[in-house]
């Protein structure tokens, strides 16, 4: 089968022993750990965790992390409008807390995974003896991965001082406690835990999964790909205690083997898919090789929102172009101005691209009558990124003034994502209430272009800079190879004054939707360690826009403060409610560990240096 598909007794079965209040667990349900003990058991509480990616879902802890990776990075906006998710709205304009309840979701949703994926282990541990070698190596590798993927996302948010939840932890107590310091009262980093588990997984998960057709699961890439994450993550200088430590040449070595051997679950071996525009096309972007490890979404039959990997409705569109989406994850003026390029196709890496109007603007400010001045060159990523004013959305419509298709345009601006948004003719026979919020698009939670970026980040890391810029433009010259044509009110071919400046090809495509132009960084830019890290920075931030990456980007190469102020210093120009943005503070590199968190575990958790 192509995917892992979800049913409701085996979801039933993994909610046992969820956990509920951080690490505390349910009573056992209707079944118990018993009822597992078996080849066919193990599989149904291994496609449990799978399914955690599905389940569950809110605004908080949706596996996309647009709050978190997007909206407080000033990449996008929160949408919807001002009074919608409060907790939310606090995020976004930096009145950060002990008590925001979307930390205490991501907190519990992560400790959550870790407790399916020891669940996974201890059952095979128990049962290994009627197991087949080779099944309990891939079964415990499984569980392997998705109990370091979750601590990782503990750390990337809350810090590395977090309590690390062994199955060792869960056997022994069904409500384990484990402290995030030790008898000194000394913070207790767990990188070396996490990577064991990624190694683990390493050495234990296939190659790809040819041998039974299960193509949705993790393979020893993609466990390798997150053990180099890891590594660059503990390298960077972000929180000193919590990192700092030199492993870039680890990440440099593990990169290159998985770029030399590394191959997705079908066995295609990595490489970038063609265009950019098939990566985020449902039925196409699944298997062209780039992706390292994907989200895999489903439909069947007429069911409603039953993709919830970015949180079903809440970024489907409203409005005007469909009936069930509540309009969040509004890209920001900043990142749509930050794909103006130059008279060579680059990018203003100077910060100049904030000195510019706004591409889509209002007069008055803010007012009803929005306009896109299509005739701004820039980078062709921008259009399979942004739904823009007088460009086509997909196959709904073209953007007019007059669609409605903004919730609140003086709260979430005039731009709408893109990335997640399905075609309207993918949903086939399903509803148009289904529509907006349901897709078989996959989410790329990594892909080969941010493998190919790593190598070049850990190559300037490493001393060899003026090589990175061959990875660097190997990613950008992929952006050449597509772009949005224009087209009528209808979606039919319409002629169009605006054009494609490939000068990456030496050629000038005509009939584009608006004027696109794209060049490589020449070997100037490469010279030294600076330009280097310069043009890495941008890349990643254009190449990956509102796939979930940018704060957590911002927050380990330690300049954090200095990018969102001035995307607050911009954006509020043409979004009144940013004038009362809290300054981005230089400790705001990690996030509170939640106060009822710290209650229920009393002395036993203790907040992270940043926010004592």
């Amino acid at each position: 089968m192509k995917k892992i598909y979800l049913v409701a007794a085996v979801i039933v079965g993994l909610t046992m022993g969820a956990c509920s209040d951080f690490l505390e667990v349910d009573p056992v349900g209707k079944k118990s750990e018993k009822d597992y003990y078996s080849q066919t058991g193990i599989d149904q509480v291994l496609v449990g965790v799978y399914a955690r990616f599905f389940t569950g879902n809110s605004f908080a802890n949706v596996v996309t992390n647009y709050v978190y990776g997007d909206v407080m990075a000033g990449d996008a906006n929160k949408g919807s409008n001002f009074a919608d998710q409060p907790d939310f709205t606090s995020l976004e304009l930096y009145a950060i807390t002990t008590g925001n309840s979307y930390l205490n979701s991501k907190w519990e949703r992560c400790y959550d995974g870790v407790f399916r994926a020891n669940t996974v282990e201890s059952v095979c541990n128990k049962t290994k003896d009627q197991l087949d070698a080779t099944y309990y190596a891939h079964a415990t590798g499984q569980a392997a991965f998705f109990r370091a993927y979750y601590h990782f996302e503990i750390v990337k948010v809350f810090g590395a001082a977090v309590p690390y939840v062994g199955v060792a932890d869960y056997e022994a107590n069904v409500n384990p406690q484990v402290s995030n310091v030790d008898e000194g009262g000394n913070y207790v980093y767990i990188w070396d835990k996490i990577a064991a588990d990624f190694q683990y997984a390493y050495d234990n998960l296939p190659s790809d999964w040819t041998h039974n057709g299960e193509f949705g699961r993790v393979n020893k890439w993609a466990a390798a790909a997150f053990l180099a994450k890891l590594r660059m993550y503990q390298s960077s200088p972000y929180n000193g205690t919590n990192g700092g430590s030199n492993k870039w040449a680890e990440v440099k070595t593990i990169l290159e083997n998985v770029m030399a051997n590394g191959v997705d679950p079908k066995g295609t071996k990595y490489q970038l898919a063609k265009t950019y525009e098939e990566l985020y096309t449902a039925g196409v972007s699944d298997w062209t090789g780039e992706s390292v490890f994907d989200v895999q979404n489903s439909l069947s039959g007429s069911s409603d929102r039953n993709s919830t990997v970015a949180g079903g409705a809440a970024v489907g569109m409203s409005g005007a172009l469909g009936n069930s989406g509540w309009g969040f994850l509004q890209p920001s003026y900043d990142l749509v101005n930050a794909h103006i390029v130059d008279e060579n196709g680059l990018p203003l890496m100077d910060g100049s691209f904030r000195k510019k109007a706004p591409i889509t603007s209002s007069a008055p400010e803010i007012a009803n009558e929005p306009e896109t001045d299509l005739t701004v060159f820039v980078d062709p990523r921008v259009d399979y990124t942004v739904g823009r004013y007088g460009t086509p959305f997909l196959d709904w419509t073209v953007l007019t003034k007059t669609d409605g298709w903004i919730r609140e345009p003086s709260n979430g601006g005039y731009y709408i994502h893109k990335k997640l948004i399905p075609k309207k003719a993918d949903n086939g026979s399903l509803s148009l209430s289904t529509s907006a919020a349901s897709t078989t698009k996959n989410f790329h939670l990594v892909r080969y272009a941010d493998v190919l970026l790593w190598y070049a980040e850990a190559l300037i890391e490493t001393g060899e800079h003026t090589k990175a810029g061959e990875y660097i433009n190997k990613v950008r010259a992929r952006a050449a190879n597509s772009f949005v044509e224009a087209t009528d009110a209808d979606l039919v071919p319409a002629t169009s004054p605006y054009k494609l400046e490939d000068k990456v090809n030496g050629k000038t495509i005509d009939n584009a939707a608006g004027n696109y132009r794209i060049g490589l960084y020449p070997a100037s830019q490469f010279a030294s360690k600076e330009k280097a890290t310069e043009a890495l920075r941008f890349e990643r931030r254009i190449e990956l826009a509102t796939e979930g990456h940018r704060w957590y980007d911002l927050t380990r190469w330690g300049i954090a403060r200095t990018e969102i102020n001035n995307f607050v210093e911009f954006e509020k120009n043409h979004l009144n409610k940013y004038t009362g943005a809290e300054s981005y503070q230089d400790k705001w590199v990690t996030l509170p560990i939640p106060w009822n968190q710290l209650n229920k575990m009393q002395d036993l958790l203790v907040q992270n240096e940043n926010w004592k």
